[in-house]
C-alpha cells in the first residue's frame, strides 16, 4: 500500500511539472475549500465562545418582559410559522411539479407559463409579499396581524422554490425507471408515487430545507402580517414575533 501511495504521489508530481497550471488550479481549489471550512468553524466557535456565557434560565422563560427578554416565545413562534408555511406550500409545490413533469406535455405553453410565473414570483422582494399579505390576509379577509396571515404569506413566498426544486428532482429520475414500471403493468399514478417520487426525495428535501432557511430568516413580510407581539400565541389568529 505504501509503495502504491508513493507511486501515485510521484505520478501526480510529474504531471504537475508537465503542466504547472494544473498545480496552480489544484492549490486554488484546495485553498478555497479550506477557507470555506475555516469560516464555518470560526463562526460556530465565535458564537459559542461569546454566547454561551450569557445564557441564563431567564432567556428561556415562557413570558417575555423588559427584565428577562426571553427568547422562548420567538423560538416557539418561529417553529409554528415554519411548520404552518410548509404544511401549506409543500403539497402544492410537489403536486404542481408532478403535473409539469409527469402529466403536462413537455414544452407546451402551459408549462412555459407556469415556469415563467414561478420564476417571476421568486424574484419579487419580500417587502412586496408583506404588503400583499397585509392588504389581502390582514385587511380584506379580516384575519388581523396573526400567525395565520404570516404563514399564508410565507407559503406563497416559498411555493416557487419548492416547486422548481421538486421539478428538477423529478427530471433527474431516469426515464428507464418509468418505462420499467409501465412495462410491469403499473399505471401512471402508481408509477409516480411508488417509483418516481421516492427516487426524487433527496432533491425534494433539499428544496424544503432551502425553504425553511428562507422562512427562518424572513423579517419584512412578517412585520406586515404577523405583527410583533413577543408572546406565545393561544390561537392561530394571535399576533406573534419570530426570530
Amino acid at each position: 500500500m505504501e509503495q502504491i501511495n508513493k507511486q501515485t504521489v510521484r505520478q501526480k508530481l510529474k504531471s504537475y511539472r508537465k503542466s504547472p497550471l494544473s498545480l496552480v488550479l489544484f492549490l486554488l481549489v484546495t485553498l478555497s475549500a479550506v477557507i470555506t471550512a475555516f469560516v464555518l468553524f470560526f463562526l460556530i466557535a465565535y458564537i459559542l465562545v461569546n454566547g454561551v456565557p450569557h445564557l441564563t434560565p431567564e432567556l428561556f422563560s415562557w413570558t417575555y418582559n423588559s427584565e428577562n427578554v426571553s427568547m422562548l416565545p420567538s423560538i416557539v413562534n418561529t417553529f409554528l410559522m415554519t411548520l404552518l408555511s410548509l404544511i401549506i406550500a409543500t403539497p402544492m409545490g410537489i403536486f404542481s411539479a408532478i403535473y409539469l413533469v409527469e402529466y403536462a406535455k413537455r414544452g407546451s405553453k402551459i408549462v412555459k407559463a407556469v415556469r415563467i410565473t414561478a420564476e417571476t414570483l421568486s424574484g419579487i422582494p419580500s417587502i412586496v409579499y408583506g404588503l400583499f399579505g397585509m392588504l389581502f390576509f390582514v385587511v380584506t379577509l379580516h384575519w388581523g396581524y396573526s400567525i395565520l396571515s404570516g404563514a399564508f404569506t410565507l407559503a406563497i413566498m416559498i411555493l416557487p422554490l419548492i416547486m422548481r426544486t421538486t421539478e428538477e428532482a423529478l427530471k433527474s429520475v431516469p426515464d428507464s425507471y418509468r418505462e420499467g414500471s409501465f412495462g410491469l403493468g403499473a399505471g401512471r399514478l402508481r408509477t409516480v408515487f411508488r417509483i418516481v417520487l421516492p427516487s426524487a426525495v433527496p432533491g425534494i428535501l433539499a428544496g424544503v430545507i432551502l425553504a425553511i432557511g428562507r422562512i427562518v430568516g424572513e423579517t419584512a413580510a412578517l412585520i406586515f402580517t404577523a405583527g410583533t407581539v413577543p408572546e406565545i400565541p393561544e390561537s392561530l389568529f394571535d399576533s406573534a414575533r419570530t426570530l
